[in-house]
């Protein structure tokens, strides 16, 4: 059981574990649009929906997991929040909840597994959730283009490394970004994810800034202190 300020959440049968991307996208993800719906890609223990169901007034917040072990915690973990009446998860694959759209979303956002490498574990549903093969950037993109709204958000967490090539493909279908926030564990080593929100518009100018999570070890920097202490209870 991981404790938050307003809400808990169980892992005990998610893959992936609640860790320092998720709670950062929860936390960073813009919402300037005051958003009426929601959608989270690959939602795991649900963690995103419900840091999102925290900060805002959205009535309609939905989420999708493929995994059925982490798409039934994350019931139980909307069951036991708060906001249990917005909060909904489906059971299906991406390709799945796109062929018949019904909706569109003010804010979709999703922290993609992304390792590419060819090498895979012994666990399948660690390696589900942590392959990009298991939900391409292609796919991922093409989804947003089809289920956002005109003024909607599209918010990720990706690694650094794949930051250019996620932008251009963002071009392709016209989703450009408006807000890039690079992050580094701390000052003296390399970036290593990108935060990135695109909309359906360009900006003339964009400035990307960066953010250190620690000087030392536990020793957290005031910004990253001030992004996400709504929600860590030590913060």
């Amino acid at each position: 059981m991981f404790q938050f300020k307003q809400f808990s959440v169980s892992q005990d049968r998610c893959a992936m574990k609640i860790g320092t991307d998720g709670v950062l996208l929860g936390a960073w993800c813009p919402m300037d649009n005051n958003p009426f719906s929601i959608l989270d890609i690959g939602a795991g223990t649900g963690i995103l929906s419900l840091m999102l169901a925290q900060r805002s007034n959205a009535q309609q917040i939905d989420a999708l997991e493929i995994d059925e072990d982490a798409y039934e915690q994350c019931v139980e973990n909307f069951e036991n929040s708060p906001w249990g009446d917005r909060l909904f998860c489906y059971h299906a694959g991406l390709d799945e909840f796109v062929e018949e759209p019904e909706e569109e979303y003010d804010i979709i956002l999703s922290n993609p597994p992304f390792y590419s490498e060819d090498y895979k574990s012994d666990n399948s549903h660690r390696d589900l959730a942590r392959f990009q093969d298991a939900l391409p950037f292609e796919e991922l993109i093409e989804a947003a283009d089809l289920l956002l709204s005109e003024n909607g958000i599209f918010a990720v967490i990706i690694p650094f490394k794949e930051e250019e090539r996620f932008i251009d493909l963002c071009a392709e279908v016209e989703l450009f970004p408006i807000k890039v926030t690079r992050v580094k564990g701390t000052p003296t080593t390399e970036i290593r994810r990108s935060l990135l929100a695109f909309k359906r518009y360009e900006l003339s100018t964009l400035t990307a800034d960066k953010l250190v999570i620690e000087t030392a070890r536990h020793q957290y920097t005031d910004e990253y202190i001030e992004l996400t202490k709504a929600f860590y209870l030590k913060m």
